[in-house]
Order: C-alpha cells, then sequence, then structure tokens
C-alpha cells in the first residue's frame, strides 16, 4: 500500500475512506474467510434470473443478437446485456417477457469522457435499457483522481435514477490492486451506483472469488455485485454466489443452467 494511502485517502472529499477497515499495512485483505462458502443448489428459476445473458463482442451481428434474445426468452434469463447499438432490437424482441435490457457504457475502456458516457447512456434510456453497465475510468483512479472518478459515475447514476434504470459500476478488477479496488468500490457505493461489477472479459482476467468476497465486505448487504468474466459452468456460478455475488454477467448461461439442471 501507498504510503500516502495507508490508512486515508488524502484525495479532496475522500480523505476519510478509512483503508485500514479492510486492509492491511501491507494491502492484503483484513479477515477474508473463503474456506467455508455454502454452495447450495439453486433451483433453475432461480439461477435463471440471476443471469445476465451477455454478448458484448464488437463482431456481433444482427442475428447473434437476435438469437441471444430468442435464448434468453427460452431460458427466462434475468437480463441480456449487449452493446448499446442494440439496445433498441433487443428492447422490441423482448417487449412484454419481463426480460430486462442492459447496456453498455463507455465500454471496454472506461476512457471515453463524462459527457460522452452520459450521451450514451440517455440514448441507451430512450432505446429502452433499463439497466447500464457503466465501465469506470479506471486509468483516472490509477492516477489518484478520484473526484473525477465519482463524478463521472456520480453523472451517469444521476441520469440513470432520473429514468428508473439501475447502474452498475465495472471496476476492471484484474487491472487494480487491492487498495484501488477498495476505493473504487467506496466511491461507487457514495455516489449512488446500483453494482459494482468485476469486469468487461476484454482485460487480462475476469471475474475470482477474492474479489467477489472483497467487493461484499467493502460494500454491505445492500448493494449488488455482479461477477462477470470467467464464469462458465454451474459451479462457477454457485462459488461466486456463496462469495457475496447477485448477478451473473456470463456468455455461457445456458451451459450453466443445464448443469444445474442435471
Amino acid at each position: 500500500m501507498s504510503e500516502n494511502n495507508k490508512s486515508y485517502i488524502r484525495k479532496g472529499q475522500y480523505e476519510n475512506i478509512q483503508l485500514s477497515i479492510y486492509l492491511d499495512a501491507k494491502g492484503h485483505v483484513l479477515d477474508l474467510d473463503l474456506q467455508h462458502l455454502d454452495q447450495a443448489a439453486l433451483t433453475r428459476p432461480a439461477i435463471t434470473a440471476l443471469i445476465d445473458h451477455t454478448l458484448l463482442k464488437p463482431e456481433a451481428t444482427k442475428e447473434q443478437i437476435r438469437t441471444l434474445c430468442e435464448e434468453a426468452l427460452e431460458y427466462q434469463f434475468g437480463a441480456v446485456c449487449v452493446n448499446s447499438c442494440w439496445t433498441a432490437l433487443c428492447t422490441q424482441l423482448l417487449q412484454g417477457s419481463g426480460i430486462k435490457v442492459a447496456s453498455v457504457i463507455g465500454f471496454p475502456w472506461g476512457s471515453p469522457v463524462t459527457a460522452a458516457k452520459v450521451a450514451e447512456a440517455r440514448q441507451a434510456i430512450l432505446d429502452g435499457a433499463c439497466e447500464l453497465d457503466m465501465v469506470m475510468n479506471y486509468g483516472k483512479l490509477k492516477s489518484g483522481d478520484y473526484t473525477y472518478v465519482a463524478h463521472d459515475i456520480r453523472e451517469v447514476v444521476r441520469l440513470a435514477h432520473k429514468h428508473d434504470a439501475l447502474v452498475k459500476v465495472i471496476l476492471e478488477t484484474s487491472v487494480l490492486s487491492e487498495e484501488e479496488k477498495v476505493i473504487a468500490c467506496l466511491i461507487a457505493k457514495e455516489v449512488g451506483a446500483d453494482f459494482v461489477k468485476t469486469s468487461t472479459g476484454f482485460a487480462s482476467g475476469g471475474a475470482t472469488v477474492e474479489d467477489i468476497a472483497l467487493m461484499r465486505k467493502v460494500v454491505g448487504p445492500d448493494m449488488g455485485v455482479k461477477a462477470s468474466g470467467g464464469v462458465r459452468s454451474y459451479a462457477d456460478a454457485q462459488k461466486m454466489l456463496a462469495a457475496g455475488a447477485t448477478r451473473i454477467g456470463t456468455s455461457s448461461g445456458i451451459r450453466i443452467v443445464q448443469e444445474a439442471m442435471a
């Protein structure tokens, strides 16, 4: 852990964030017991409702998006998660089904300026998205510009909540230190985001049980935690849910459900 941030974040309004509650002097997570996770079996309706059926490849075609929605209808997944250009199509295909449309914002790097993220979020909401998975500007976070990060998230949250839409903040945990994960979670919670989410699936790593447990520890029991990236089996999903996830983002939803039924 850096000397300047050993106990507190000394960055404007975030000077009172006490990292020592979560991390020891070496930056290791305190009191994180992963040895006794309760991997309770989930029924098919229970697991499908927690899955965001996902297709975010930039080369995805219209027909592939149609198939994604058909699969969501067949398996009754909780939501589909797509790039914003496909939001309107998904809204049309899923109309009246109760399946939500989640649109990614600032994807996958999180580096567009705030105004661009807000504009993309506004269009996604107009096109029918009721959930926004926005990528945090993790370059700014790693630079220590926490005020920028907070403003960036807050502006999207403010717009979304005016339209009763949820915001999931993607942290990209594989590129963050333990300290940075804690800070990111605390900022997302403070500015009113509804979820924190591990990964885009486009970086070096995806969700881990350790990261989910840490995120749950930091945000507490009332905020959503989404595991995404590398969740490919029912066993993977069970572990993430046992560690504290409340939503699973995956392109392997059908496999997960089929394994749950076996």
